[in-house]
């Protein structure tokens, strides 16, 4: 029998039950995800032989597609799909996207990456706002919930990340997207299986309010989002029809947002403001950190050699995996921190938080400069310290990531919660792309450049960006008092 919302989110101990099914199925779609991702710069380097400030324009427009769609995903299931029907087309795309790519990856890449990022914009900002609707408005445990559902996410980050380019790099490449199709079905089998248990959390809004009639709606969402796959797979091809997209989507969607805080009340006005500055600064963050899928995988690809205190590993697995292994162990210990800081009256709020989150981001990309000291006269260096700053980057992460989902939802009225999501989702896509930027004006311009002129000119890069997020950090801690007091009770 289904629950009702009141006894889901009445629970007793630590964490509701639907948030353990949720975690799983986000688990291995991450799984899906992050392995795609971990592929993608090296694949199209090697296999598409393009140059390497291209690949890393490539990156940045995907991974901005990606993010930016999950705008659209949220904006679609607040108004017509509702999250579940959202989050199971989303699957369907995904899987077919990696299908393509695992029949022939190199003759369909563009048509399998456009079905990924219309599915992963379906799928991504729907399930993370079931997380926070398994909670009552001011549930002390929905951080933890939150830190809980997070871990989720990087156990299949760790995974896909690893194995993917792992098999792809010894084995194939149509192994690997094939892979990734498998367990992407494995989460929406996973899903499917268990949304029973989530009582009326994720219903369509003409369900919720017995509106009949409306199916058309849903139908036209499918065909639309099929239908501009074709326009997707240009768009992403040629990244200044990306630039072109960028310049339009962010300032369209401000305006909306901006129409939408009108129908509120003052107080929760301010709130939506405050949201609005950590997803400025959250473009920033994602700008320096999501490096790790470009300029930093072509750098662990060329400069890194294989060796962790004795043992082999692949480089690209090493970049692509040890954040989240990090955090699948720190971010229980550093949830546990918090909570003693709290009981003490001494837990920094959370635009502090944020704040710290710039400091050790910047420490890790010096960290990353710093491997040219260890480097031998053929310009390979040492994968040890390239891990060690992952070891770093981490609490940055963890400072900001976790805990800026569980803020949308506090600080969004219930109407806008799909969308305020998707907003941090699209602030992420603005990242990817100032990151594909970045990491393009990084590349050696000479295409016959040796090694060490590459690990000159990727390093130089990483001091630069150690200086932009120090500032950005110390910036953030400057302003804390006044978005404090745009939040009003919300901690």
């Amino acid at each position: 029998m289904s629950q009702t919302l009141e006894q889901i989110q009445d629970f007793k101990g630590k964490y509701p039950r639907q948030l353990w099914y949720l975690f799983f199925s986000e688990m291995w779609e991450r799984f899906c995800f992050y392995g795609m991702r971990g592929m993608l710069t090296v694949f199209m380097v090697s296999q598409l032989l393009m140059k390497e400030d291209v690949a890393n324009l490539q990156y940045g427009a995907t991974q901005a597609f990606v993010y930016a769609f999950t705008f659209i995903g949220g904006l679609f299931a607040d108004k017509i799909l509702g999250f579940r029907k959202s989050l199971f087309w989303g699957g369907l795309l995904m899987i077919t996207g990696s299908c393509i790519l695992a029949f022939n990856p190199h003759e369909f890449f563009f048509m399998g990456i456009a079905f990924t990022i219309i599915g992963t914009g379906f799928f991504k900002p729907n399930i993370s706002t079931m997380v926070g609707a398994l909670y009552h408005e001011n549930d002390s445990r929905r951080d933890a919930g939150f830190s809980l559902f997070y871990a989720g996410i990087n156990v299949g980050a760790l995974l896909g990340g690893y194995a993917c380019i792992a098999i792809a790099q010894s084995y194939s490449w149509n192994l690997a997207f094939g892979l990734a199709a498998i367990v992407m079905t494995i989460s929406l089998i996973t899903f499917v299986f268990t949304q029973r248990s989530l009582g009326p959390i994720g219903r369509s809004p003409y369900e919720v309010k017995g509106i009949v009639g409306k199916n058309w709606h849903e139908y036209a969402t499918y065909a639309g989002s099929l239908a501009v796959i074709p326009l997707i797979m240009i768009m992403v091809s040629k990244t200044q029809y990306t630039d072109w997209f960028m310049y339009i989507i962010g300032p369209v969607t401000l305006i909306y947002i901006f129409y939408e805080m009108m129908k509120f009340s003052v107080e929760e006005r301010k709130k939506l403001a405050a949201a609005l500055v950590f997803i400025l600064f959250s473009i920033l963050f994602w700008a320096f950190f999501e490096q790790s899928g470009g300029s930093l995988a072509l750098f662990a690809a060329n400069n890194l050699d294989n060796d962790i205190l004795g043992v082999n590993f692949n480089p690209n697995g090493v970049n692509n995996a040890a954040n989240s292994l990090f955090v699948i162990i720190f971010a229980p210990l550093l949830g546990l921190l918090w909570v003693w800081l709290s009981k003490r009256r001494a837990e920094p709020n959370t635009v502090v938080k944020f704040g710290l989150g710039f400091l050790f981001l910047s420490l890790a990309f010096y960290v990353f400069y710093a491997t040219r000291f260890f480097a031998t006269v053929e310009g390979m260096t040492s994968l040890e310290i390239f891990t060690l700053a992952y070891f770093i980057i981490t609490f940055g992460e963890l400072c900001l990531s976790p805990i800026g989902l569980s803020i949308m939802t506090k600080l969004s009225p219930q109407p806008l919660q799909g969308v305020m999501m998707g907003m941090w989702f699209l602030a992420s896509a603005y990242g990817q792309y100032v990151a594909g930027i970045l990491g393009a004006g990084m590349a050696s311009p000479n295409e016959n450049a040796s090694l060490t002129e590459k690990l000159i000119s990727y390093t130089d890069g990483y001091q630069q960006l150690a200086v932009y997020a120090l500032v950005s950090g110390i910036v953030l801690l400057l302003i804390s008092p006044m978005v404090r007091k745009l939040m009003g009770t919300v901690k």
